[in-house]
């Protein structure tokens, strides 16, 4: 995998590119090269626990740190981009934890200025909704082209 883009690379990269460089470079879980695709003051807010990451350093360690049972593999299924704001969903594992992360992205001057994440959890689909759904695995895959 090829390092980090440079400043002059980066302001060249859409915010869109930006996001895209950012998970390809989690995925080497090298999570000190993923900060620095980070801005300076970076903050991410994790709404449904209240915290806020706040800069690199605390980014990079709080993932490097943080447990798993392998290495960190992620798949973007969606992202949609307007402006600087970009949005994504994608598949985390380490082969044994299993999420989905829903992230907004602001990326500023070729690096994100921050980030707003959720965590969904799955869950039993209520008995009372049974006539009227269907349980699926996967989301249908829809004809606006915005899988990955």
């Amino acid at each position: 995998m090829k390092p980090a883009p440079d400043s002059s690379e980066r302001r060249m990269m859409t915010p869109k590119n930006t996001v895209l460089t950012y998970w390809q470079t989690m995925a080497t879980n090298d999570f000190a090269a993923a900060s620095r695709l980070l801005a300076e003051d970076y903050w991410c807010h994790w709404p449904q626990s209240s915290e806020l990451i706040r800069g690199r350093k605390n980014f990079a360690a709080l993932n490097t740190a943080y447990p798993a049972n392998g290495p960190w593999r992620f798949k973007v299924r969606r992202i949609m981009a307007e402006g600087n704001l970009v949005m994504t969903e994608v598949d985390i594992t380490d082969g044994v934890q299993q999420a989905t992360a829903l992230t907004w992205h602001r990326v500023v001057q070729g690096l994100i200025a921050n980030q707003i994440e959720y965590w969904p959890d799955p869950y039993p689909a209520p008995a009372n909704r049974k006539a009227w759904v269907e349980i699926v695995k996967d989301t249908p895959d829809d004809s606006a082209g915005h899988r990955t």
